[in-house]
């Protein structure tokens, strides 16, 4: 799964934004689908050459992500390797392609979890369960102990310091 980072829920919230906002989705082309977008986000690509660089090979997302090695020198691995790198694994990718970790899918109501992995909103939706799911994690790791308070240097308050655990 997904790192639980900041830079990875401002990714997966951005992807969502762009998707929402774009005309140019598209399922069916490795630039403007599903990890598509995420790779535009992540790797500051255009669609174009992400596309380009899918197409030195066979395959959508599935089937490059099965053939992925970081050595190969194609850029597809390239972009695939920055993906990885940024703080996702490879079936983050598949899933994220076809709408399908339940993990995510659970944080919809149960009549909003049956998405279709090539409509637009339905990728929006789980982009955003998916955010919400790393942040909810994020802030259930925060501990706060009466041994984290203390005084401030020039008064009679007390400060907090929150601890996060990776």
């Amino acid at each position: 799964m997904a790192r639980n980072t900041i830079s990875v829920i401002q990714a997966l919230r951005q992807t969502a934004l762009n998707l929402e906002k774009s005309a140019d989705y598209q399922w069916g082309h490795m630039g403007s689908c599903n990890c598509g977008f995420l790779a535009q986000v992540i790797t500051g690509q255009s669609k174009r050459v992400i596309h380009t660089a899918a197409l030195q090979r066979y395959g959508d997302w599935n089937e490059q992500l099965n053939d992925y090695c970081p050595t190969s020198g194609y850029r597809m691995d390239d972009l695939v390797s920055e993906m990885l790198a940024f703080g996702f694994d490879a079936d983050d990718l598949r899933n994220l392609e076809r709408l399908s970790d339940r993990d995510i899918l659970r944080q919809l109501p149960p009549q909003e979890r049956n998405l279709r992995h090539n409509v637009k909103a339905d990728v929006v939706r789980y982009l955003r369960a998916w955010s919400a799911m790393i942040e909810s994690s994020m802030i259930g790791d925060i501990t706060l102990s009466t041994d984290d308070f203390a005084p401030a240097a020039d008064n009679n308050e007390r400060s907090l310091s929150l601890h996060y655990s990776d």
